[in-house]
């Protein structure tokens, strides 16, 4: 990753690594909680936190205070740190999805309620489970593109 992102005229932000998946566990919890129950609000909840993440960064989310104040400390080890610029876009891509569920639930519409939640609580699990931050790829792909 770092190769299709260093530039030096640009300045970095880092975070610890594990913050953003482990904000994935909790966003994959209610993901599959607006899933099941259907509700608008939970969908919009999860919407404003994909909001601040995409806008401020995944360490300013809800979820990513309570890893730096509750998890981080706890850990014995120092982690591994990533350009926040890849999990930023994931978050931007997570509220697009989570736009339009809460847009369909508002208007009723279950069928894309169901698909658009259904698509961020796949992308979630795959980051939460298996460590494999589907927006993060697809950022790096785009600068891959657009870079030549």
């Amino acid at each position: 990753m770092s190769e299709v992102l260093d530039k030096p005229e640009v300045a970095r932000i880092y975070i610890d690594a594990r913050g953003p998946r482990f904000g994935a566990v909790i966003t994959t919890t209610v993901l599959a909680i607006a899933l099941v129950t259907q509700n608008k609000w939970v969908i919009l909840a999860q919407a404003l936190v994909f909001a601040i993440g995409a806008i401020r960064g995944p360490q300013f989310t809800p979820y990513g205070l309570i890893f730096k104040t509750l998890i981080k400390p706890r850990l014995t080890q120092p982690g591994p740190t990533e350009d926040v610029r890849p999990p930023k876009f994931a978050q931007a891509v997570g509220f697009g999805f989570a736009l339009v569920g809460t847009i369909a639930a508002f208007a009723g519409v279950e069928l894309l309620f169901t698909i658009a939640v259904g698509a961020a609580l796949g992308a979630a699990f795959l980051n939460a489970a298996f460590n494999y931050c589907l927006g993060c790829e697809m950022y790096l792909l785009l600068v891959r593109l657009t870079s030549k």
